[in-house]
């Protein structure tokens, strides 16, 4: 069973905070889209933009499941939470909701390839937002604030999983 879930919008940190968690207790960290890129043999983003949502949703679900076997802390792609499956999956874990205010995720998002923000990032957030965040609430044990710089999100996680610390 994984040590703790990382759920989120596009741009929140959670890749970035899996790796400084990772570090903290010692452990691994894995990473969905990670894992499907080494599946598929190209980076996620590009998978999802060449075989379409459906296809990548069920790769993501599988990578899911490989993760969650790991004594590792799960950073998950942003639309993790769009499938029952992996919803399922998502809130038998000790998982954390990671959050901040909408044009932060938009400054964070402007380098690298996000293809389902399209080129309005603005309105995308927006968009994913209102129709993922009921999602996210039901499935993670609590938000925790990501905005500031990581130390500061590493700080307030740790507060937040102090129960399940190494």
């Amino acid at each position: 069973m994984a040590r703790l879930v990382l759920v989120g919008l596009p741009g929140v940190g959670k890749t970035t905070l899996a790796r400084a968690l990772g570090a903290h207790w010692e452990c691994a960290y894995l990473d969905t889209d990670e894992l499907i890129g080494l599946e598929v043999g190209v980076p996620a983003a590009q998978y999802l933009r060449d075989a379409g949502e459906a296809s990548f949703r069920a790769k993501e679900l599988g990578a899911l499941r490989v993760a969650l076997e790991s004594d590792a802390i799960v950073a998950t792609g942003a639309g993790i939470v769009t499938t029952s499956d992996a919803r399922e999956l998502i809130e038998h874990q000790f998982t954390l909701w990671l959050d901040c205010d909408d044009a932060t995720l938009i400054e964070r998002v402007s380098e690298g390839e996000r293809p389902l923000l399209g080129d309005d990032h603005r309105g995308a957030i927006s968009d994913l937002r209102a129709r993922r965040e009921a999602w996210y609430r039901s499935c993670a044990r609590q938000r925790v604030d990501a905005s500031g710089p990581i130390d500061d999100v590493l700080r307030r996680v740790l507060e937040a999983t102090s129960s399940i610390a190494s």
